[in-house]
């Protein structure tokens, strides 16, 4: 009973930001639990990297070329989805970008338009999308890659702290008004995980260093450790919590 509870057999599954880091571990990891798997992301050449992985192991994917700073493939994603596969019940909203690094002060508004274009417009326009349709069958769920540092700001992370934290209060507001027709909305907010999108900040052994020592496990995430979570989230295991953002950081936020 409790193994079964964990089973994504059938489902059909999108995660944006998938070409990569914590959105390919989370694809890969929804493909072994039995998911069906639309990966979206910018470029096609990373996303059938991924879809090979995965049909190699006997899972099933197809690859939607997607920019979540533009409405129009937010759209075409959707409507290809429905497309292929007729429903969708699981989305996970992981694309990011942050341009910038350094003072919010110096940041121009071209940064602040893309951050918040890609990180929190695109998953908003995303999201209300997806819900439409899992309204009309009374299920699914939403799960929304946020960032420690929506919680406690990052120095030189000022715009992408902001975006984050939006996300953080967009898993709240659907997660409030989705309930009741059986569609629950969570979130995972990772700390310092080794990943290309982060490489600026691991890659800097003084930057590392500084962050290694205030986490009480003493290292930093792996994509496939935020991957566990993310199944645990999309399954039955979880079917009474919905409305939160687990902390993903390696006890950062104690220390």
């Amino acid at each position: 009973m409790y193994k079964e509870m964990f089973d994504l057999s059938g489902k059909v599954a999108i995660v944006t930001g998938s070409s990569r880091g914590i959105g390919e571990a989370i694809a890969l990891a929804y493909s072994e639990f039995g998911a069906k798997l639309v990966l979206a992301s910018r470029k096609l050449e990373g996303l059938n990297t991924v879809r090979e992985k995965i049909e190699s192991s006997g899972g099933e994917a197809i690859c939607i070329p997607t920019h979540m700073g533009d409405p129009t493939s937010i759209e075409n994603l959707v409507a290809e989805t429905m497309k292929y596969f007729g429903t969708i019940d699981i989305l996970v909203n992981n694309a990011a970008t942050n341009p910038f690094f350094g003072p919010t002060i110096e940041a121009s508004e071209s940064v602040w338009d893309k951050i918040i274009d890609v990180n929190l417009k695109g998953a908003f326009l995303l999201t209300k999308a997806v819900g439409k349709i899992m309204i009309e069958k009374n299920e699914g769920c939403i799960i929304n890659i946020c960032s420690e540092a929506a919680i406690r700001p990052m120095p030189g992370l000022g715009v992408y702290s902001i975006s984050k934290a939006g996300l953080d209060m967009i898993t709240k507001v659907f997660a409030q008004e989705l309930g009741q027709y059986g569609i629950r909305v969570n979130g995972i907010a990772p700390g310092l995980a080794q990943t290309k999108f982060s490489k600026a900040l691991w890659g800097n052994e003084e930057i590392k260093k500084m962050v290694v020592s205030r986490l009480p496990l003493g290292r930093i995430a792996q994509p496939h450790e935020i991957a566990g979570t993310a199944v645990f989230l999309a399954s039955r295991a979880s079917s009474f919590i919905t409305g939160h953002t687990i902390v993903a950081d390696g006890g950062s936020l104690v220390s």
